[in-house]
């Protein structure tokens, strides 16, 4: 096992309870000292499992990281295809790129999971408080972290399922940037632009993105259906950061997201046909962060304010506005972090965390209302002998009068046993999801809110065992997981319903990561999920096996750096819902086939900073269905070309 100790300097002795002279001493500036660990520094500090970052190898929730690199091998430029091959996520996107497109973790509803991106919470208020992943591009992108079982106690309710935290990318020292163009199947063009300049006291960095697409039909081909679609997405974000002294620092994001897509009218029986409606979105992000040290790094203090606006104006084949939703989300926390250490008992290094928050949910649509939460965290974390890991986590929701107060915990615990080269892991937590402003009040014609809902409360458990063998060339892990959701909601038809019984998601985790020779890598993953209601009804969309196998072989071409990669993604057998008329009592369930995605691609550099690429989407021209009567892409191929400048180019 790998050993890192990236953290801030701890206070040692009893001097840390000694609070008052806290007060009486000046700054500690120290150059030689950590700052705390960011999403920059690499795949081994996880952000995400905990109030502060943390050497991976002292987790004990299950996390996978994605990075900036392997995204870049996989080609893949829709962030949603990417999370399909973690363990434990299944991805359902309702036609082709731009539609809307779920992400359920562990056999939770899409709404149990919550988006952070840049730090900041995304959930769409009105959108059932889910995050639509179908806008969001992987371009700029430096990291994912896909945090999985409830994390209440953290981050509150949308956390039951997981979190997936979307780090972007900041410039190092210097100019830097990257220019990339790409043309392929369905008149697709891609065009991305990334500039910064970095310095000892402040950065600064610009990105933008434009993809335009033309099909196909969104609603499935198979059933007669031949329209092509088009789809416009246009990214820009902005991120700057200012440090007047070295135990200070301010940091700003803004983000927006404009996108048009035509859509296929939804009919009761069939799902979807062709049809000219479209839907237009706006999705703007912002956040400002201050971070103040003491005591060369172990005393921080972090306030954050985030902004989140996300609003879609539903088109009919007049282009006339048929509706329109729009949920705003705004935030502030505060949060203190100290570090300290207790010498000759056990090499104890203990993280003390305190934060407060306050939330505003606003959903607009026909009517507007709105709900603010408030959010008291607690954290304790302590590192026994630099073997065992142990961290528990308390959390009181003040919550708005339309829900009770609530209390949520967690547990975690690592523990690394160097003569079998083998790290064992698990967590225990209560998580509980409100209601959301769509199911309480609702904001369709078709869709009636009910204001009797109950909240949903959920105990999740897993365990596993990291084995690392042949000198860390083969990694594997398998973890085993156990949630319960009493009172689940229901959403299909017409209005919202608690579920009688417990909701209950049971299965297995496994990843493989290889690296046979050192050029070679290979990334496995399989998950099988078995979710089913309180009468034994096996939840829709959360197909029992899904699995995913990534090879990719770096290698010299004429003296230049080449890469080529070969992906296979696997989804399983999943049940859906037809509904025959606009009564949620009448509906049936239908069957959706597996499916297997073969994905190539290869890239080379031309010179230090020139490089030429080409990918293929779906190699088998696989006809399949993520969700009944929506159809998705056939076989495709994309060409491209990327300019990189700056520390990193190459």
């Amino acid at each position: 096992m790998t050993t890192l100790n990236n953290r801030k300097r701890p206070l040692t002795g009893t001097a840390p309870w000694l609070l008052a002279a806290l007060f009486t001493m000046p700054a500690m500036h120290d150059a030689a000292a950590q700052s705390t660990p960011t999403a920059e520094a690499g795949p081994d500090i996880i952000v995400s499992a905990s109030r502060v970052p943390l050497p991976a190898r002292e987790t004990g929730s299950a996390v996978t990281v994605l990075t900036e690199r392997k995204l870049e091998a996989r080609g893949t430029r829709v962030l949603s295809d990417i999370l399909r091959d973690v363990p434990g996520v299944s991805v359902s996107r309702s036609g082709s790129q731009g539609s809307f497109t779920q992400i359920r973790i562990r056999g939770a509803e899409g709404n149990h999971t919550l988006v952070l991106i840049d730090g900041i919470e995304v959930n769409d208020a009105s959108g059932g408080s889910e995050f639509d992943f179908a806008n969001l591009l992987s371009a700029g992108v430096a990291r994912i972290e896909v945090l999985r079982g409830p994390q209440s106690a953290l981050y509150g309710s949308d956390a039951i399922g997981g979190v997936i935290n979307i780090t972007t990318k900041r410039p190092k020292k210097g100019w830097s940037g990257s220019v990339r163009v790409e043309g392929g199947s369905f008149a697709t063009q891609d065009k991305f632009a990334h500039l910064g300049y970095g310095a000892d006291k402040f950065y600064v960095s610009g990105t933008f993105n434009r993809v335009d697409s033309n099909g196909p039909s969104q609603a499935d081909a198979g059933n007669g259906n031949s329209e092509a679609d088009e789809y416009r997405n246009i990214t820009t974000r902005l991120k700057a950061g200012f440090k007047p002294l070295p135990n200070l620092s301010f940091d700003a994001v803004a983000m927006e997201v404009d996108s048009r897509n035509e859509s296929d009218a939804s009919t009761a029986v069939v799902g979807s046909k062709d049809d000219e409606s479209s839907a237009a979105t706006h999705q703007r992000y912002g956040l400002v962060k201050g971070k103040w040290t003491l005591l060369g790094g172990a005393w921080e203090h972090i306030v954050r304010a985030t902004y989140a606006d996300d609003g879609t104006d539903f088109l009919n084949s007049s282009k006339v506005r048929t509706f329109l939703s729009e949920g705003t989300k705004t935030k502030y926390d505060y949060q203190t972090n100290m570090t300290f250490q207790t010498e000759g008992s056990a090499n104890a290094e203990h993280i003390v965390t305190f934060a407060a928050e306050r939330e505003t949910d606003q959903q607009k649509s026909s009517s507007s209302v709105a709900v603010t939460n408030k959010g008291y965290v607690g954290e304790y974390r302590v590192s026994l002998w630099d073997h065992l890991f142990l961290s528990g986590s308390l959390r009181f929701d003040d919550n708005d009068p339309l829900f009770s107060d609530q209390t949520t915990w967690r547990g975690t615990a690592a523990y690394i046993h160097d003569p079998w080269n083998t790290r064992f892991h698990g967590s225990f937590g209560r998580g509980v999801k409100n209601p959301t402003l769509f199911e309480l009040f609702g904001s369709t014609p078709t869709f009636t809110g009910n204001p009797n809902l109950s909240p949903e409360e959920s105990i999740g458990v897993d365990f596993g065992i990291e084995k690392t063998m042949y000198g860390g060339r083969l990694i594997t892990d398998v973890t085993l997981f156990s949630n319960r959701i009493e009172n689940f909601i229901n959403g299909n038809g017409n209005t919202a319903t608690n579920l009688a019984g417990t909701t209950k998601a049971n299965g297995i985790e496994v990843t493989v990561v290889a690296k046979p020779i050192d050029n070679f890598r290979i990334d496995a993953s399989y998950t099988f999920t078995s979710a089913n209601d309180g009468d034994g009804t096996e939840l829709i969309r959360r197909p029992l096996h899904v699995a995913s196998i990534n090879g990719t072989w770096n290698f010299d071409l004429m003296q230049r750096t080449a890469r080529a990669n070969l992906g296979v993604r696997y989804n399983g057998k999943q049940n859906d819902t037809v509904f025959d008329s606009f009564s949620p009592s009448i509906k049936r369930t239908v069957n959706l086939e597996s499916y297997t995605l073969v994905n190539a691609g290869f890239s080379w550099f031309l010179r230090d900073n020139l490089e030429v690429f080409a990918r293929a989407e779906n190699l088998l021209h696989q006809q399949y269905q993520d969700v009944f009567g929506f159809g998705t892409p056939g076989r495709s191929f994309y060409v491209g070309l990327r300019v990189n400048f700056g520390p990193g180019a190459k």
